[in-house]
């Protein structure tokens, strides 16, 4: 799976995850329109506040881990 690159359309921060991800928490996912208008739900990649998308920002995909797909702020 590589989508390509895409624009956040909706997004949340995950502080009380499912058990196999607590230690991932908290963490952002984000729904994102790729190009041609599909939509996928992938996790954000932040190190930091500062990384943390919004809505309307753009993403580019970077990897797939588990079938989920893993994006950062372009």
């Amino acid at each position: 799976m590589n989508p390509g690159s895409g624009i956040v359309y909706t997004e949340t921060v995950v502080w009380a995850a499912p058990e196999q991800f607590v230690a991932d928490a908290p963490y952002q996912m984000a729904i994102i329109t790729l190009e041609g208008g599909k939509r996928l739900t992938g996790r954000i990649i932040a190190a930091t506040e500062a990384d943390r998308v919004k809505i309307g920002d753009k993403v580019d995909f970077v990897e797939e881990r588990g079938g989920t797909g893993f994006f950062k702020k372009a």
